[in-house]
């Protein structure tokens, strides 16, 4: 498995490992009741789920299973992978401080940034989409 796949899955399961710890701090405190406080890790605990570890699992998975290049860079310019991973996360973290302080501007600029890695990410993997059944079944699909 190639190196940034794996950082951006180890990444994702301490995603997963935070959110879950979030949301068995808010299940044991609708049981007990002993800190009132408690649901404001709700904001959190969604975006480090959904977006930290599904989003994560999904784009570490993709760049590695994605059909590779042929020649000395099969995955090519992985630079651009990185970047978007930085993104993504600042991006997460972004979003989880500004939802805790209770600022829109934060979590705009959080969304925005995680929108930019996502973009960067799409035109990364762009080039190693390819048709099912290589190049005959792409001829075969432009003689119909």
């Amino acid at each position: 498995m190639p190196r940034v796949s794996v950082w951006i899955l180890r990444v994702a399961l301490i995603y997963l490992g935070v959110g879950f710890t979030f949301g068995a701090y808010m299940l044991a405190n609708k049981g007990l009741n002993f800190d009132p406080g408690a649901w404001r890790l709700l904001f959190p605990h969604m975006e480090l789920l959904l977006v930290g570890w599904t989003t994560q699992l999904i784009v570490g998975v993709a760049f590695w299973i994605m059909p590779r290049f042929s020649g000395s860079e099969k995955y090519g310019k992985v630079r651009l992978v990185w970047v978007s991973h930085a993104l993504l996360n600042a991006g997460i973290l972004t979003v989880v401080a500004g939802g805790w302080i209770g600022s829109n501007e934060l979590i705009l600029a959080g969304r925005a940034a995680e929108l930019l890695a996502a973009v960067l990410f799409a035109i990364y993997i762009a080039p190693r989409v390819k048709p099912l059944g290589g190049q005959a079944a792409a001829q075969a699909d432009q003689t119909e």
